[in-house]
């Protein structure tokens, strides 16, 4: 079977073992079901997620005239601490920052490749652990807006990481760790206007399990600009990459606005 369609990030869902779901337009792909099987991955064009053109994609998925024009965009969603919506100032659409940042958000430890900090909106907890690859995360705080998160996060960065190692995490180099513990020790360096926000009663480390049959022993990363096609045998999923059975891996997330031909 032949599909083919813009790259966005997989979806997911929490079950069991963790389900992906690859929308391609006129195509919806349930990943978990090409487990062992063939695929072929072709290059076709580009389309910009903001323009639709057949424009170079920047980054995030869009050209570069759009990534310095969309509020998707906006430097706030990469630095939460910068978000100014609460103040009713606007960055590039206040309207749309209002809708993103005026929300409940979640300040979280995971552990993927080593205990990491991070901000999330609540409607995107598990999802955004599941993009990251962890196999367990818990909640800090749980604040009205984007801005205390985004404070929240600056604060804490400077005694737990903030990044993943996304090679280690697909690797699957992990160590468990007690987040329960991790979350106590943090609770001091919570600023104090959040302070009142911290969960102090939650105990409570969500597990997640991925679809992996087989993990890579060395990692190769896959740039279809680079490579136009590519054929392997898909042994897992982890976060938003597949995993094939030579090593090779394939970031989605990364990929955005690449369409490309899928033949499984």
């Amino acid at each position: 079977m032949q599909y083919q369609g813009v790259l966005k990030k997989m979806m997911t869902s929490n079950d069991e073992t963790v389900q992906y779901y690859l929308d391609l337009e006129a195509d919806f792909l349930n990943m978990n079901q090409l487990l062992d099987r063939e695929i072929t991955l072709s290059f076709v064009k580009y389309e910009c997620l903001n323009c639709h053109l057949d424009k170079q994609i920047y980054r995030q998925g869009f050209c570069k005239s759009c990534f310095y024009e969309t509020p998707r965009a906006g430097e706030w969603i990469m630095r939460p601490e910068l978000s100014t919506a609460h103040l009713g100032k606007e960055d590039r659409d206040l309207e749309f920052e209002k809708e993103m940042q005026l929300k409940p958000h979640i300040v979280y430890l995971a552990n993927s490749s080593n205990v990491k900090v991070g901000v999330t909106r609540k409607s995107q907890v598990p999802t955004r652990w599941i993009d990251q690859g962890a196999h367990e995360a818990i909640e800090i705080v749980e604040v009205p807006n984007r801005y205390l998160a985004g404070i929240t996060e600056v604060a804490l960065k400077e005694h737990v990481s903030d990044k993943t190692n996304w090679r280690k995490m697909l690797v699957n180099e992990i160590t468990d760790v007690n987040l329960i513990e991790e979350k106590e020790k943090l609770a001091a360096y919570i600023p104090d206007e959040v302070k009142e926000y911290y969960l102090d009663k939650n105990v409570n480390e969500t597990q997640i399990n991925f679809p992996v049959k087989e993990y890579p022993q060395k990692v190769k990363s896959l740039n279809l600009i680079k490579t136009p096609t590519y054929k392997g045998v898909l042994k897992g999923i982890k976060g938003q990459y597949l995993i094939f059975e030579d090593n090779t891996v394939f970031n989605i997330r990364a990929n955005e606005g690449l369409v490309v031909n899928f033949i499984v």
